[in-house]
């Protein structure tokens, strides 16, 4: 990390401003105090550095978004990718073009919740199969492998929060 490198490189140079100093003035150089007087300064200068960093940083300015989520849209991207981008590409839908992951077909379908999206994706509706452990009828239910209901969900979030901003282009990293 940066900020301990950029800390380090004030107090070095307070540390021979101070040493230069006392020379210039014929006084004895203590190392003990001079080590305080760099301690105080690294101190007093830690906060409002960091402050201005995140201040300026483009982290500061965004939507704060934690590991967990970002872990888990990367899951559920990954899951998408897997089960999902063959029928519903970019949100689409290439089998019925009225049932895509779109805002406004999902909420003409009233499928604009989360739970929704979960149901359907767990039981099928229609043209599309269900994917979860327990789907019935066989009929409507996938014949390929099935979700744990964990993965459902993340697909679930996944789709509202894409759908939420118009699937923007993601990239997708493979588990």
């Amino acid at each position: 990390m940066w900020i301990p490198s950029v800390m380090s490189c004030c107090c070095d140079g307070l540390n021979s401003l101070l040493i230069k100093g006392n020379e210039r003035r014929g006084e004895s150089q203590n190392p003990v105090a001079l080590k305080q007087k760099e301690v105080k300064f690294g101190k007093s200068l830690a906060l409002p550095l960091m402050a201005a960093i995140v201040a300026l940083s483009p982290i500061g300015n965004s939507t704060p978004v934690s590991l967990g989520q970002t872990l888990d849209i990367q899951k559920g991207a990954s899951l998408f990718s897997r089960t999902c981008i063959g029928c519903h590409d970019a949100g689409g839908n290439i089998i019925q073009p009225g049932a895509t992951l779109f805002t406004k077909d999902l909420q003409r379908n009233g499928v604009d919740t989360e739970e929704e999206i979960y149901r359907i994706t767990y039981f099928g509706k229609g043209r599309m199969p269900g994917f979860g452990e327990n789907c019935t009828p066989r009929g409507q239910c996938t014949f390929g492998a099935r979700l744990k209901d964990e993965e459902i969900k993340l697909l679930a979030q996944f789709v509202k929060s894409q759908a939420d901003q118009g699937w923007p282009n993601i990239e997708i990293s493979q588990e």
